[in-house]
Parts: structure tokens; sequence; C-alpha cells
């Protein structure tokens, strides 16, 4: 007869099997690190900056002037201007009026017009009340300042320019003074891209259209139209006085830098309309620059620039692309650079707008007497409340403007299998890769043993992975959670009590595979130079998937966890990787369309906006093919 002392210890026994390893214990070995800090940050910076293309050098001008045109078409029609942005682009400017302010010498003047159809932007032009024949123009953009159109450092500059008889457009930006609201958030632009219609747009047509403002006006001389711009209007100086030839002299002030630059200094990363969706496939910001020559350009940076683009980093790239095509034109001349040293930090202060003053009057007013010196106006300057322009009050935003988008895609059921695969493919930019593996460690924890895995993925990335392997296993599952490795133990633990044999491992942008710092502007990044995070994650996932599903001797499951990883691995399902055999995904999402119906930002998550899915599939498309795969 068994005692009751020896069954109970029998039950206990085979519970401890069931269970498997203790929770803590699992938790411990999740949490241990398996790449150096720097590890992903070094593949990321190799992957970003061998991608972007060199400027050539120019030595003929009839070569150059057609690489320069062929790089200005592709960058307007492939990355400005895709999807529904094409037809925006075909309306007029319709700019309304709506009354003005009497400045002395001078009058301002309040305007609002459309970037695109429903999205109203609204500037003020400044006008000398005294205009004979045809002066000068200038549109003067603002960067990330709450203050907006409002900003002293900015008023000052419009009245200095006004006050020499220039024709000045001071225009609001996005997200920034009267246009502060959540909708239009830089961060969600990448909503229309999703929808597979460039966000970018949205920028560039609301300067395209204030330089239209400009120039329909009857006193506007078409040769002399001038931008500048602090931080992110420095940004927007370079990025339309490039591509629209109508600007003749651009003063970007600390607004950019080459993205061979921004690749390994991270201060330099910038929003999403900085960081434009292909843009280094077709003119990185270093031919952007170049692009200006022979037309007058000046550059200004800060020396101890405290936000970023610091002088010492931006410049070197920059002149390097540059000063070849204005020699080319017998020109150089008329690139010049400024380097502030007081105050340094981030700034277009005093010295940095004398420094426009002067550059505008030698080659505004080349035969004239032109004092550069500024002149004080502080008792002029407005409040935000005097220089208000009423706005509709349904002013539509990007998240409104995706929406619109997205109910417009349409949907043909009738697509087989192998064209929504295709288009899949392309939409991710998918490269397959294979795994290679360095065992780490080992350790046994009762019926679990516990491996410790560093898995590199073709030539450019390394993940961890981490390996549990209970008795008996009856199945794999390769586990990719939103949260990553470190707080998974408690689905490890279920999974080990099924018997399931789990491979958790971090992919990029995930856990120990996100980036120390930067994390989602290198997405941004990753897009820019050709590439897509999402297709990135899938091609890590289905190499990982394949080399561990050789291990295990069976194709594994990908069991996914929260909405990024779901949507990660039912595109690496669908995308038809070797070694999966099937999805189990938990909170997913039911489509796409959530992201932008959440109001979904790139912070969330860079894989989410990737360009054009929502226009090539939904979910029901991607659990379709992922379900077909694993047959």
């Amino acid at each position: 007869m068994i005692r009751p002392l020896v069954i109970a210890a029998a039950v206990l026994l085979l519970s401890t099997v069931v269970r498997g390893a203790d929770p803590e214990r699992i938790a411990a070995s999740l949490r241990e690190p398996i790449l150096d800090r720097e590890a992903m940050q070094r593949d990321m910076e190799k992957f970003c900056q061998s991608r972007v293309p060199l400027t050539p050098t120019p030595t003929d001008r009839d070569e150059w002037e057609a690489f320069i045109r062929k790089a200005r078409r592709d960058t307007l029609e492939k990355v400005v201007f895709r999807g529904e942005a094409a037809n925006w682009r075909q309306l007029p400017t319709r700019p309304e009026w709506l009354g003005e302010i009497d400045a002395g010498d001078y009058r301002i003047r309040k305007l609002r017009y459309e970037a695109t159809p429903g999205m109203w932007v609204c500037g003020l032009l400044y006008e000398p009340k005294t205009l004979e024949g045809n002066v000068p123009v200038a549109m003067q953009v603002n960067g990330h300042d709450r203050d907006g159109k409002a900003a002293k450092y900015k008023q000052i500059r419009c009245i200095n320019l006004v006050k020499r008889g220039i024709l000045v457009l001071n225009l609001e930006w996005f997200n920034m003074g009267q246009l502060r609201q959540p909708e239009f958030d830089h961060y969600r632009l990448n909503q229309l891209d999703l929808c597979g219609t460039s966000g970018i747009s949205c920028f560039y047509l609301a300067m395209s259209r204030g330089i239209d403002v400009l120039l329909a006006h009857p006193n506007a001389d078409a040769s002399r139209v001038t931008v500048s711009g602090l931080s992110g209007g420095g940004w927007q100086t370079i990025f339309i006085s490039s591509l629209d030839e109508r600007v003749t002299l651009c003063d970007p002030v600390a607004g950019y830098s080459s993205f061979r630059t921004r690749a390994v200094v991270r201060a330099d990363l910038g929003d999403s309309e900085q960081t434009p969706t292909d843009l280094a496939t077709t003119a990185d910001y270093a031919v952007l620059t170049a692009m200006r020559a022979p037309r007058p350009t000046l550059l200004t940076f800060n020396d101890r620039d405290n936000c970023c683009f610091q002088s010492g980093n931006a410049l070197p790239e920059l002149l390097r692309a540059a000063r070849p095509a204005f020699q080319l034109y017998g020109a150089g001349d008329k690139l010049e650079v400024h380097v502030n040293h007081v105050p340094g930090t981030h700034n277009f202060d005093r010295d940095n707008r004398e420094a426009l003053y002067r550059m505008i009057g030698r080659h505004f007013y080349p035969d004239a007497a032109f004092d550069p010196n500024e002149i004080e106006c502080d008792s002029e300057i407005k409040s935000a409340e005097e220089l208000n322009v009423e706005l509709p009050d349904a002013n539509a935003g990007f998240t409104t403007v995706a929406r619109q988008l997205a109910d417009a895609i349409p949907r043909d059921e009738s697509l087989s299998d192998e064209i929504l695969r295709t288009r899949l493919r392309q939409t991710l930019r998918y490269l397959p890769q294979e795994a290679s593996a360095e065992h780490l460690s080992a350790l046994s924890d009762g019926s679990v043993d516990v491996h410790r895995w560093k898995l590199r993925i073709g030539d450019a990335w390394t993940i961890p992975a981490t390996e549990f392997v209970p008795e008996g296993a009856t199945e794999s599952a390769l586990l990719l959670t939103d949260e990553g490795r470190a707080k998974s133990a408690g689905i490890i633990e279920k999974l080990l009590e099924k018997k399931v044999r789990v491979l958790a491992v971090d992919v990029l942008h995930i856990g120990e595979s996100k980036l120390p710092s930067h994390d989602f502007l290198f997405g941004l990044l990753i897009s820019a130079v050709g590439q897509r995070p999402l297709g990135v994650q899938a091609g890590q996932i289905n190499a990982a998937a394949e080399w561990w599903s050789g291990q295990c001797g069976r194709p594994v499951r990908l069991h996914a966890v929260g909405p990024r990883s779901s949507l990660m691995a039912w595109c690496s399902a669908a995308l038809g990787g070797k070694g999966v055999a099937g999805v189990q995904s938990e909170g997913g999402f039911a489509s796409l369309r959530e992201i932008i119906d959440r109001g979904l930002a790139i912070p969330d998550g860079p894989e989410l906006f990737c360009f054009g899915l929502l226009q090539a599939m939904d979910v029901p498309q991607l659990k379709r093919l992922a379900s077909d795969s694993g047959r």
C-alpha cells in the first residue's frame, strides 16, 4: 500500500514537471542582456549610412544639369507628390484676405489659403505702403517654436525686410502658433504615408503656395525671391529653395545636414517631415544643397548649437558636395557660409539676421547703398492676439486627411494570393535574409533547458534570443511581444506548461533591440534611405524562424502579443517564410485603419506606417496570406 505522503510527493513532482521552470528564474534569464548597449546602434548607423549615395563631383555642366534635373524631378514625383498629392499639386492657390494692421510706413495683411483641400494655413503679408516698380519678395518660415509667426525674432526679421522695401510673407507652420492642434503633430503626417499618399506633400504645398501668393502681387519681382528660417524653418528653406526653382536666394539657418551625417550624429535626426520616405534615394540633403548652384545660397550654422546641426557636424558634407557645383558655374562667391559664435547656440538672433541682410544687399541691390545693420523695432512687435488670423472651425489636420484617403482606397477581393504576396514584398522592400547563431550559454532549470543566443541576420543586424526547451516538447513557438523579451516571463511560463519550446526574440525597435536613444527617428531614417522598418523586422523574423526550425526539426509557429508584434508576424508569415508554420496573435489590429483612428504616430512604432501598406492590403488579407503560408 502506498502511503499518502508518498502520493503527495509524487503529485508535487508531477506538478513541477508540468509547470516547468520557476517563474522568477525565467524572468531573470530574460532580463540578462545579450547584446552590448551600442550593438544595435552600430548596426543601424552602418545600415543607413551605407545606403546614402555620395553626391557626384561635377566636371561637365551638361552632365551635371542632367543629373540635377533628374534628381529634382524624381524627388518631386517619387517622394513629394505620390498618391493623391499628385492631384493636390494641380489645384490653384486661392488666398483669402482677412483684414490688415496699420503699422506706420507698412501694413500687415492677414491671409489664409488651403495647402490641400480642407487643410488651411495662415500668414501675414508685410507690405510697404509706398511701392514703386518691382520689388524683392521674401518668405519667412518658422521652426519648432510654439509662438509660430508671432515669435519675436521672426517679427524683427520681417519688419527689417519690409522697411527695406521688400514684400514679406510671415507664414505659420503646422502645429505651431495658431496651428497648434494634435492633428498637426508632425509625427502624424506618416498616417498619410500609410495610405499611399506622401504626407510631406502637405508641407511642400504650404510653402509653394506661399510663393504663389508673393509672386501674384503686382509689385513682385520674380527674379528676386528669398526664403529663410531657423531650425525646422531652416529645413523648410532648403527643401523648397532647392526643389522650387523660383527661389533665387536662400538662407537656411541651423536646419539640416546630410543623411550621411545624421546616421552618426543623433542630435541631427529630424521629425517626419525632415526625414521623408525615400528622399535619400533621389536627393540627399547634400545633393539638395548642390542643386542650388548657381543661385545665391547662405548656409548659416551655430558653432555650439544646443539643439542640432552644429556647424562642425553639418557643414563639411554639405560643402563637399556644393562647392564643386558652384565652382562649375564660376559662381563660387554665391555660396556663402556664416558661422555664429555669439551666442553660438540655436538661434536666428541679430548676428545671424544681419548676415541675411548683407546677403540680400549683395545680390538683390548690388548697385545701391544697402545698410545691413539691423533697424531697432522692438516697439513694433505685435502680440499673438493682434496677429491672429481667422481659420475655419473644421480645419483638416493630418488625421482627418488620412481618414479621407483610407475611405477612398478600393479593395479588390478577387486578387490572388500570388498577386497580394508580390505586392506585399514590394511594399515592404523585403529582402530575405539568412541567420547564423552564436551560442552564448546554457543552463538547466529543472525540466527546462535555457539557451542564450546571438543571431546575426545577413550582414546587417544582430538580434538577441533566449530559448526555453521543456522536456517532451511537442511544438515550437517563436515569441514576439511589443514589450520585449524581458517582460514576457508570464507568457513563456504558460507556453512551457503546454510543452511548447519557445524562442523569445527582440527584433528591431523592440526590447533589447530598441536603440538606446532616438530609436523611432532612426526608423524614419530607414525609410528615408529606401528601406522599411517593417520589412527589416519581417526579414529578421523569417531568418530567425528558418534557422530555429532547423534546430527544432520542424517549422515553428509565430506567437505574437500586441498590435505591433502581430503586424510583424502576419507580414512575416504572409511573405512565405520557409520556417514558419502559422501565426497565433493576441491584441492585433482588426484593420490598419485603427492606426489612424487611434491617432497613433511614429513614436508609437515606426513599422506601423509602412508607406502604402493600407493601400496594398489590410489585416484580413494579411491574415489570409499568413494562414495560407502555414499550410
